[in-house]
């Protein structure tokens, strides 16, 4: 399996997270090439090489119409991993220097650059936007998901409906273009699993607008629900909504690096020096596949159920989250005969299917098992026939590797080309 493990130790932005995975690229020129025919109006992007407390890696510069946001004395004092949460931030003491790019708005006249910073775009102006890019729609897509997850929180923060939110600097073009960036490159990356550490937030306050933040900044906190943090001892703003949203969007799991055969690592720095190295590193590889967890089991016995009831428990069941539920025949108490239901599940999920036992069987008591497991990692392939692309089930680990065709995959293409599922079969087999 390909996996990114991002170490969000000195938090996140949305510029950090782009020069981390433009580091992992082979050739980032395909990348740079791509963000200057996306169609985002005026917009250059440059990889600048640098350092951090000796650590190198890559500071992404964005500019529009070749202005970028430090060349403007107003903003000489922010560090621009500060952002605008619907108002317009101000943090003189924030992380990374970069707002997330928060400074633009080519929704105006390009040439008043500091006009643009305060004026920034509605949720519906950036995803009219987004539809007249010349990207993948699969990148469209998910950067339309990252910008509704910032306008629900922003809705949340203020106590008001997404129709009526107005982004400022999270509505500017940079931070689209750092949205943009970062969806594209996992993209191009084609990984099949992202993991994050637990996310550094800094502490203190940041400055708006309105007055004084407590860090995380509102709406930060609202994207973070759900997901490991922590704040730690520097003063500032380290993960800023951008951030937040891209790495609940796009990471599917949240804990220390797994087991991994590393293969390339790329570092995103940030603008502001620390007594730490503020950077965000990526490390990209392949994981080893042999896996260890827990599981519960729920088991019961059941001897006056209908097995049209049964099918149907079956299916509710499976419904509501288990991993896998089956029956067994049984002879019970009296010698009546009946089944033994086994639902199997993770165990945040065991006191709700046990419910869902409950409601939909005839049992009045359940024994659980709490057991660990080893498993294959599984995964997602295809393979071209000569009746088409026949979709394919993978799994790896511990010495083990298998891969077999996906029935409904098969029974498909068997009916869109008049065949027996055999002969799919067979083909597959050949390829």
């Amino acid at each position: 399996m390909k996996l990114i493990y991002l170490d969000c130790g000195m938090g996140a932005a949305g510029d950090m997270l782009m020069a981390a995975l433009y580091e992992l690229l082979p050739d980032g020129a395909a990348f740079l090439d791509a963000m200057h025919g996306a169609g985002i109006p005026g917009l250059t992007v440059e990889a600048e090489k640098g350092t951090s407390r000796s650590i190198a890696g890559t500071r992404m510069k964005l500019r529009f119409h070749g202005v970028e946001e430090e060349d403007h004395p107003a903003h000489a004092d922010h560090d621009h991993h500060e952002h605008d949460e619907h108002h317009e931030h101000r943090d003189h003491d924030g992380h990374h220097g970069h707002h997330d790019h928060h400074e633009h708005d080519g929704h105006h006249d390009h040439h008043d650059h500091h006009e643009h910073h305060h004026h920034g775009m509605s949720p519906e102006e950036i995803f009219r936007l987004l539809d007249t890019l010349a990207l993948p729609e699969s990148v469209l897509a998910r950067a339309k998901k990252v910008y509704h997850r910032i306008a629900e929180a922003e809705a949340k923060v203020h106590g008001t409906e997404i129709g009526h939110i107005h982004f400022h600097e999270l509505g500017s073009l940079d931070a689209l273009a750092d949205v943009v960036g970062v969806c594209l490159l996992t993209e191009m990356l084609g990984v099949d699993k992202i993991v994050c550490s637990p996310i550094r937030l800094g502490t203190g306050q940041v400055r708006c607008a309105h007055g004084l933040l407590p860090v995380p900044a509102p709406a930060t906190a609202q994207l973070l629900l759900g997901l490991p943090c922590y704040g730690g001892e520097i003063q500032g703003e380290l993960c800023t909504p951008t951030g937040a949203a891209l790495l609940a969007e796009l990471v599917q799991e949240f804990g220390a690096q797994p087991d991994m055969i590393p293969q390339r690592i790329g570092t995103g720095l940030g603008k502001r020096e620390f007594a730490e190295a503020n950077c965000l590193r990526a490390t990209l590889g392949e994981q080893r596949g042999g896996q260890r967890g827990e599981i519960t089991e729920l088991v019961c016995n059941l001897d006056d159920m209908t097995p049209e009831s049964l099918a149907f428990a079956q299916t509710v069941l499976l419904e509501r989250g288990a991993l896998d539920v089956y029956l067994q025949p049984g002879t019970m108490k009296k010698g009546r005969p009946g089944h033994v239901l086994t639902v199997l599940c993770a165990p945040e999920d065991e006191e709700a299917l046990a419910r869902a036992i409950f409601e939909n069987t005839s049992t009045i008591g359940l024994r659980v098992r709490r057991c660990g497991k080893y498993f294959l990692t599984p995964s997602a392939g295809s393979v071209e026939t000569k009746f088409g692309m026949l979709r394919t089930k993978r799994a790896e680990g511990w010495g083990v590797s298998r891969e077999k065709a996906e029935f409904d995959s098969a029974a498909a293409l068997a009916k869109e080309n008049g065949v027996a599922l055999s002969e799919v079969y067979s083909e597959y087999y050949k390829s």
